[in-house]
């Protein structure tokens, strides 16, 4: 149990290394080397983003179809991800560099999605239901220590060689063939239900399930307070702090901490219940959001406690969130790849939602990046990075009471 355990958490540390970070990485790397311009960077990654989102529910599909071939279609997706970050950062672009970035940046969140949604499905396969908690305390640790490295490795490599980005490439292409021949045995050739259960239309029968839409509409609303800082997060530290030099030091605080906090929530979950330990996490991500809207330029010491604290209660949200959706899809006896590539949807949309809605907004104020901004422009921000996020997690409680209520009532049932 042990072992299996270790396994999955290897393969998301290779996941947190191709996610996130790769959207820190990339566009920054295009526009240095290839003089690309910040506004046509801008429209490819809105583009890219929503293909990502709107192709899950299709690899939901593609995964429980392929499970029969066992480990062979995630080698294909890891596969994927390496071929992408070898075109991204070592080798110099042969065609249009938009062109090549685009191509290469598919390869790489398409092999993310597809090994995503064929490891939560695969643990939950493999585990159960009732082994979901030990589970997500070693993968969701894996998972926030590859973003951390994957966040500050090339920066650390730059110090050492003008090569770093190539170098990063291929230390994650070593990383993720390891983890890989690490996770195979986890993977055997599986025949998941007969062929009209994995079919496209059976990802409508999977929302129109009561508790399962339940749990996707708390996933969306309780995501969205973490895709608004996430978007508006380097603004608020450059405009509202006036300390950009130390964003990259927030982030891995606030990384490192949801990767320590995420085995100590498992436990107490364990002992005292998810919905429990998910209602104490919620409170305490408000309080976290609420005190950075009173900060102001010369507190990062303040806002470093703060991404420490919102950074231990996103441990909470990514182990625990999953962990009920598991429960219900094993009780609803529906195929996982489907479900979980649902999950994967509704909580990479929130990213796209929170892009749209939250920066041309700013804009809308008179908010300038890099620039001098009004106290209308400044408030705006801090009532998007914390404000807002405040009122959303309110809102996720009460339906987390409500999915607590809904379960009381079919117990008695």
């Amino acid at each position: 149990m042990k072992q299996a355990q270790h396994r999955f958490s290897s393969l998301a540390f290779v996941i947190g290394m191709a996610g996130l970070p790769v959207y820190i990485h990339a566009p920054k790397y295009f526009v240095d080397v290839y003089g690309v311009s910040l506004m046509s960077m801008g429209f490819v990654m809105f583009f890219l983003r929503l293909i990502d989102v709107f192709q899950d529910p299709l690899l939901g599909v593609i995964a429980s179809k392929t499970a029969r071939f066992g480990a062979l279609p995630l080698a294909l997706s890891v596969g994927a991800m390496c071929v992408g970050m070898i075109m991204l950062f070592a080798i110099h672009s042969p065609i249009w560099p938009l062109l090549w970035f685009a191509i290469s940046l598919f390869l790489v969140f398409s092999g993310f999605s597809f090994a995503y949604i064929r490891s939560y499905a695969q643990g939950l396969i493999n585990l159960g239901a009732k082994q979901q908690i030990l589970l997500a305390r070693w993968r969701e640790v894996g998972t926030t220590l590859g973003i951390c490295v994957a966040a500050i490795l090339p920066t650390l490599l730059l110090l050492v060689s003008p090569n770093g980005y190539s170098s990063f490439a291929i230390f994650f292409c070593i990383i993720a063939l390891v983890a890989l021949v690490h996770v195979w045995p986890q993977f055997p050739a599986t025949n998941l239900v007969d062929s009209s259960s994995n079919s496209f239309s059976s990802l409508f029968k999977v929302a129109k399930n009561f508790q399962i839409r339940n749990l996707l509409l708390l996933a969306l609303v309780n995501s969205s307070p973490v895709a608004l800082s996430s978007t508006l997060f380097l603004f608020f530290v450059e405009s509202r702090l006036n300390a950009p030099e130390l964003a990259g030091v927030f982030l891995i605080l606030f990384f490192l901490a949801a990767a320590i906090a995420t085995p100590l929530w498992t436990k107490l979950a364990d002992e005292h219940g998810v919905f429990k330990i998910l209602k104490i996490s919620m409170f305490l991500s408000i309080l976290s959001f609420f005190g950075a809207a009173f900060l102001s330029e010369g507190d990062g010491l303040i806002f470093s406690l703060i991404c420490l604290l919102s950074g231990a209660t996103l441990g909470a949200d990514l182990a625990l969130l999953p962990v009920m959706f598991a429960r219900q899809i094993e009780g609803s006896k529906i195929v996982p790849d489907l479900g979980f590539s649902l999950w994967n949807f509704v909580s990479k949309a929130t990213l796209a939602l929170a892009a749209i809605i939250a920066l041309p907004l700013l804009e809308l104020v008179g908010f300038n990046s890099g620039g001098s901004n009004s106290q209308t422009a400044l408030l705006a921000l801090t009532f998007g990075y914390a404000i807002l996020p405040c009122l959303l997690k309110c809102i996720s409680i009460s339906l987390l009471f409500r999915i607590i209520r809904d379960e009381a009532k079919s117990s008695y049932a």
